[in-house]
């Protein structure tokens, strides 16, 4: 059963239209949402919560029909929001209960619970402290213990680092990583740092102007760039750089006995070779370029 079947999902606010054709299915596990501001990211997070309703379209999440099952789905998810949601003069462990309760929980196992996850968070010593006196990385791990509070089936984070310095950060993500695979629970990652999506997650969706315009799995982003090469070499190139160039092969990028090479479609590597050994060349290296996440999204969202 898939976590999350959408079909051509749209949403306007006026004649502004913040989504359209929102066509997509995700298997269960670990999904980064990526986009630049105003992609789309947080009408899609706030739809999949069942805040707001589709203008057009359908869609299911953990099988609950978005337009009918909103309560459902909201017992069912676990949410981090980007923002502070703060209540003065709150307890850490008051705040994560009353968490529970809005997730619908009996308070008793609400706040018995609240303590559970706090330790799990690393903040049990804290449980008693007022909200206001958390650092930024406390109240970081603090949102996480509140989205866990109800033992959801999938999580929504979004952007669970912003904030935090080098430290704070790579402690977080071990978290994350941590309770992947402890727990198994499937979680949507929505941040812009696309190195957090690379290191925690499986499967990664690309918004742009409301549209989704890449949605597949990670190791699909790995695939050799079969247009680029790195190339290197032994001996006196210039001539054999000029035939390259002759041949309608690019020289990207030139560093000593190297090089990016851009190529056309009806390449083979044979005229490479054929090349270096009319110019008395040894050909080293000769290696398709792999493209990263980054890459991709700004391939995908041509920004530069």
């Amino acid at each position: 059963m898939p976590l999350i079947q959408l079909n051509r999902l749209a949403r306007a606010f006026g004649d502004v239209k913040a989504l359209t054709d929102v066509t997509l299915t995700l298997e269960p596990g670990t999904i980064g949402l990526v986009g630049n501001n105003g992609a789309g990211k947080s009408t899609l997070l706030k739809i999949l919560l069942g805040l707001l309703e589709p203008s057009e379209g359908s869609g299911t999440i953990l099988d609950c029909d978005l337009r009918e099952a909103t309560r459902r789905i909201r017992t069912r998810i676990g949410y981090m929001p980007e923002n502070d949601a703060i209540v003065p003069t709150l307890k850490g462990a008051e705040f994560v209960a009353l968490a529970g309760d809005l997730y619908g929980m009996p308070h008793r196992d609400a706040r018995r619970r609240a303590h559970e996850v706090l330790n799990y968070v690393g903040l049990g010593e804290l449980r008693y402290r007022k909200l206001e006196e958390y650092s930024t990385g406390n109240r970081q791990r603090l949102k996480l213990a509140a989205a866990l509070v109800h033992d959801p089936d999938l999580l929504l984070l979004d952007e669970p680092t912003n904030g935090l310095d080098p430290p704070g950060r790579i402690g977080m993500l071990r978290l994350i990583e941590d309770l992947i695979a402890e727990t198994g629970k499937s979680v949507i990652l929505c941040t812009h740092l696309l190195s957090d999506v690379e290191r925690l997650c499986r499967q990664v969706v690309v918004l742009e102007a409301g549209s989704v315009v890449f949605c597949g799995e990670m190791a699909d982003l790995h695939h050799s760039r079969p247009s680029r090469y790195y190339l290197r070499w032994e001996g006196d190139a210039n001539a054999f750089l000029i035939d390259l160039a002759t041949a309608g092969m690019a020289i990207d990028r030139e560093d000593g006995d190297a090089a990016w090479i851009t190529v056309a479609d009806d390449f083979r590597a044979r005229q490479l070779f054929r090349l270096a050994g009319d110019h008395a060349l040894v050909i080293v290296q000769l290696r398709p370029e792999e493209e990263s996440l980054q890459d991709m999204f700004f391939r995908l969202t041509d920004r530069p």
